[in-house]
Formats: C-alpha cells, sequence, structure tokens
C-alpha cells in the first residue's frame, strides 16, 4: 500500500506527517513504524505524526505520535507546530487541535513561525508520573552509586530536568538513558540538560524517551523553563537555545498554558510503502501510555 506523507523539521527535530483524514487508515504496527524511522529502510524520522479527523466540533483535526523505537507517546511540542504548519497550507491562522493530552490552540504566524499552546505544567508526582511522597521543586535520583539532583514535570508527556554547567560536555546519552529508565519513573521519561545562562536564556540538550537525543524537543524545552521558573530562576518569556536551533517558551504561572514559539520548515513530500493497513472503529482513539 502506498500513501502520502510529508516530512518537516521542527527546530531540527525530524517530523513525518501522515494524514489519513480521508481514510481514517490505523497507524502502523511498531516494527514497520522502526523500518520507517530509520534512514536505512524508511524516509526517516524522531517522530510521526498520524492525523486524523477529529471527534469534537472545535478541533479542525486530531493526531496521535509515535517515536522512533515505535512507542505511541502524549505529546511532541515540535511535531503539533509542524502539523499546523501542515495545516495551515502556507496561510497564517489560528486554529484548535485534538491530541493525546488535551485540545492544543495553534497560531501560525504571518513570519511562518508557529506558536502552540502546550497546556498547563503539572508538578504532581503522581500524574507526572513520578514516585515521590510530595511534590518539592528538585528531587534526589540514585543512578548507579551516585546521586543526581533533578526537576520533575509532565508537560503531558514525563520530564526529568537535570542543571548542568555546560551543556556540550554533559552526559546526555549515558546518564539520559540511567534516567529515562530509572524505576522512579514507571513510564520512562525524557531527560533534559539545561544550563541557565541568565533570567532571559538557557541552553538545553535533550534526551527524548524511546529516540535519545535529538536535535530539539518541544515539550523538553517547555519542562526546562517551567521548573526554572517554578523554582525562581527564569522570568516569563524564555528564549531556548538547542542544538537544532531556537525557540521561545512563555509561561506567566498558575492555571495558564505554557506557549512555545519556534519554526516548522518543509523537507520533502514522499510516498511509504507499507503492509497493509486496518480502518479505525472511530475517528479518534487516546493512546495508552507507555
Amino acid at each position: 500500500m502506498q500513501i502520502p506523507y510529508t516530512k518537516m523539521h521542527g527546530t531540527g527535530n525530524q517530523i513525518l506527517i501522515v494524514d489519513q483524514r480521508d481514510n481514517n487508515w490505523l497507524p502502523p504496527e511498531a516494527r514497520e513504524l522502526r523500518k520507517l524511522a530509520s534512514v536505512k529502510t524508511g524516509p526517516g524520522f524522531d517522530q510521526l505524526m498520524w492525523i486524523s479527523k477529529p471527534s469534537d466540533g472545535s478541533s479542525i483535526a486530531s493526531y496521535r505520535v509515535f517515536n522512533a523505537d515505535g512507542s505511541e507517546v502524549e505529546q511532541c511540542g515540535n511535531g503539533v507546530r509542524c502539523v499546523a504548519k501542515y495545516l495551515a497550507n502556507g496561510q497564517p491562522g489560528v486554529f484548535e487541535l485534538q491530541s493525546p493530552a488535551g485540545p492544543i490552540a495553534a497560531h501560525v504566524l504571518a513570519d511562518g513561525d508557529v506558536a502552540v499552546s502546550m497546556g498547563e505544567p503539572d508538578f504532581e508526582p503522581a500524574r507526572i508520573p513520578f514516585k515521590a511522597e510530595q511534590p518539592a521543586s528538585t528531587y534526589e535520583l540514585t543512578v548507579d552509586d551516585a546521586i543526581v539532583e533533578i526537576a520533575a514535570v509532565s508537560m503531558g508527556n514525563p520530564h526529568a530536568v537535570v542543571s548542568v554547567e555546560d551543556v556540550s560536555i554533559a552526559p546526555v546519552t549515558i546518564l539520559g538513558t540511567k534516567i529515562e529508565h530509572h524505576d522512579r519513573f514507571p513510564e520512562k521519561t525524557n531527560v533534559g540538560f539545561v544550563h541557565i545562562l541568565d533570567r532571559q536564556n538557557i541552553a538545553l540538550r535533550v534526551h527524548e524517551r524511546g529516540v535519545g537525543e535529538t536535535a530539539a524537543c518541544g515539550t523538553g524545552a517547555c519542562a526546562a523553563v517551567v521548573t526554572g521558573q517554578h523554582g525562581g530562576l527564569l522570568d516569563e518569556d524564555v528564549f531556548v537555545n538547542l542544538p537544532g536551533g531556537q525557540v521561545v517558551v512563555s509561561w506567566r504561572g498558575g492555571d495558564s498554558p505554557v506557549w512555545l514559539k519556534g519554526n516548522a520548515e518543509l523537507i520533502n513530500d514522499g510516498m511509504l510503502a507499507l503492509n497493509e493497513l486496518s480502518t479505525g472503529t472511530s475517528d479518534y482513539e487516546h493512546p495508552s501510555r507507555n
């Protein structure tokens, strides 16, 4: 079966978009997703955004998110910016999307950048989920024989944030993998390594759950900023410098949503050769958390 795709990037994060609003096919199984994610056997992606019809009247589309290892996850900030830019067809606009983590407001701006509302951060350990007796600004994790201090938050998906003095030499792969699979994160976690430059600027590298280090992570940028704000270290609007470029994260605190603004650029269009797919029994299914 041949179905079209659009490949984009948000701050260097490789995003594959498959629009199935007219067909309602269900996504491929994990084994085939892993083949598609590798540039050796497919177009390659960090995340695949599978678009379908929404089940509510206020959204123009819904989407599901799959990592390169074939796992389904709750949210992808760079991916949703690419989805919004794709759906806007090059025109500025304001609309709502239906996501696994809840409704998402998207603003496609006249300069081509996209701002998306990523919802409220959640610091309650049980809802991250993270094993802790009570909420705290930071927690101590035992990793091998060392103690690592982290902040923890959910941005629709779980995040651990580690403060470092220099992101260029941070142990992203080794320590990121160990924290991702730490038993205090029952659904695993994304891991950000952040250096606060000043109250309006940070440098960040992210080890993404089920992917490894990527050029950028939108929810990771949001997590790094809101945990810094939660600790009183950052202002309301922060420039986040990632290996793939820069995004802006804004949060007014309390129950206000976190806004993520950055680019979304077309790479190419193509066709996927897939095994036979099955159709869904409904327009939208909430993925199980992994």
